[in-house]
């Protein structure tokens, strides 16, 4: 390497990308969780970018992570549903920021290997990244005190303590150790299995202790509280695990702080999606609502401190263009999102050149498509097919239709109610240019059968909203 080359990558920011698993937006007190469970997350949205509205593009585990990696949806990846392997000439984050210079490295659960590969991933299905220690589908290969991940040579290695803790110690030691050259600048990226149920058990595991913490006044959000699930013996466990991921952000800051880092780092805290607890169908996410959609998402360090809050409506598939653009690498034309940056400045916040709306595919529950805007919610379904089976349809029935103003945890369904004709069609349209856009795809869409208006009708500026 050249010392042009060596002085040109110095002053390019580090990248953390802190990815967690199953994670509701409300687990954080800036979107008012009372319980204290994040205040080192709440810090970092404070001190840089708080993306308010953050929302996965594919609410199942191996399809979002196919899209935090490629910048492009579930059915542009090809990994539409779980068990779908990312494809090897993928352009990825990894090979992007290892073309710029970058050294790469990925951390704890992969979930885009071979679908016959439970912890080892062949190095060819690793999107390029160069320092491992991972595993395909860690729930598979771990538990809460006992986590098993794979080396680049595809050995196992066992990691002592509680399984964040186990990620996390690996994480800084690869800050602080040989494996990394200080000459290059590091995009690293740790997946977290925490907050997500352990499958085996159908359950929760926290650390030692701290499901008591959070056994007692108990904050039910207002969906969990009316619909029940399984959040009465659950919530206490997922917000211990909530807490200890928070800990481990802490940790993880602290180490870039005492190692000269931090300022020169940017970091992105986000989910793969949220939980709903059973509520919406017999498992937790795979559904069109928020309890499945919204995620926490934060930015701080270099082009993010000070930015402030980011109101305007943000995809999963915005924050790869975004991470490259912070780092001046091009964004390749094949990613379906945008950067924020702009966001970041007020004219641009206020203006009409952001999309008004997200756009999120559904699989394996079901082969379903959801539109949302800052006020409505809109969803479709084919009931006729086969989630695990089929990507897409031609033809989709209308399933859901919400009013986020007056009914923000969705439990008023308005789909097919006469008095929402108008929003039903505006919302409607918006659907069909995401299919057009993201699918080259023009299905036919059943309007629901009427029902009862219920209410006065809604009018046309309203439904446009």
């Amino acid at each position: 390497m050249s010392m042009t080359r060596r002085k040109k990558l110095a002053r390019s920011p580090n990248v953390l990308v802190f990815f967690t698993d199953q994670q509701r937006h409300d687990t954080t007190g800036v979107h008012g969780n009372p319980m204290g469970l994040t205040p080192n997350f709440d810090r970092l949205a404070e001190r840089g970018t708080h993306v308010e509205n953050s929302f996965t593009c594919q609410p199942v585990c191996g399809p979002a992570r196919s899209c935090l990696q490629t910048g492009r949806y579930a059915t542009q990846t090809g990994c539409w549903r779980n068990g779908i392997p990312l494809a090897e000439d993928s352009v990825t984050l990894a090979k992007l920021f290892g073309e710029a210079g970058y050294d790469t490295a990925y951390f704890g659960k992969w979930h885009l290997g071979p679908d016959a590969s439970v912890g080892p991933v062949p190095k060819a299905f690793r999107a390029g990244y160069d320092t491992w220690l991972a595993s395909n589908v860690l729930e598979l290969t771990s538990d809460a005190y006992s986590t098993t991940v794979y080396d680049k040579r595809n050995r196992p290695v066992q990691l002592p303590g509680y399984r964040v803790d186990a990620i996390t110690d690996a994480v800084i030691r690869y800050f602080n150790g040989k494996d990394r050259s200080p000459d290059q600048p590091f995009f690293s990226f740790v997946s977290y299995l925490e907050p997500h149920h352990q499958n085996s058990r159908d359950d929760y595991p926290a650390p030692a202790g701290y499901e008591a913490l959070y056994a007692k006044n108990t904050w039910v959000p207002p969906d969990l509280r009316a619909l029940g699930g399984t959040s009465a013996s659950h919530l206490p466990g997922y917000y211990g695990m909530v807490k200890r991921i928070d800990e481990a952000l802490g940790r993880t800051i602290d180490a870039l702080t005492s190692l000269n880092l931090l300022d020169d780092t940017i970091i992105l805290f986000t989910s793969d999606h949220g939980n709903h607890f059973k509520t919406r169908n017999h498992e937790y996410k795979r559904s069109c609502h928020d309890a499945s959609l919204r995620v926490p998402t934060a930015l701080c360090g270099p082009g993010f401190d000070g930015g402030g809050r980011v109101s305007r409506l943000v995809s999963l598939v915005d924050l790869p263009p975004t991470l490259l653009d912070a780092c001046g690498i091009p964004v390749p034309s094949q990613m379906s999102g945008r950067s924020i940056r702009p966001l970041l400045n007020e004219h641009f916040r206020s203006s009409n050149d952001w999309p008004d709306d997200v756009f999120a595919q559904v699989s394996e529950s079901q082969v379903g498509r959801v539109v949302r805007t800052a006020r409505w919610k809109y969803s479709v379904t084919d009931p006729t097919k086969n989630g695990w089976k089929e990507s897409a349809s031609d033809r989709y029935t209308e399933a859901h239709l919400y009013d986020l103003k007056a009914d923000p945890w969705e439990l008023n369904n308005l789909v097919g109610k006469a008095s929402h004709d108008n929003v039903t069609k505006v919302m409607r349209e918006r659907l069909k240019k995401h299919l057009k856009r993201v699918e080259n795809a023009t299905p036919k869409i059943t309007p629901a059968p009427p029902t009862p208006a219920g209410q006065a009708k809604v009018s046309d500026e309203e439904a446009s909203g």
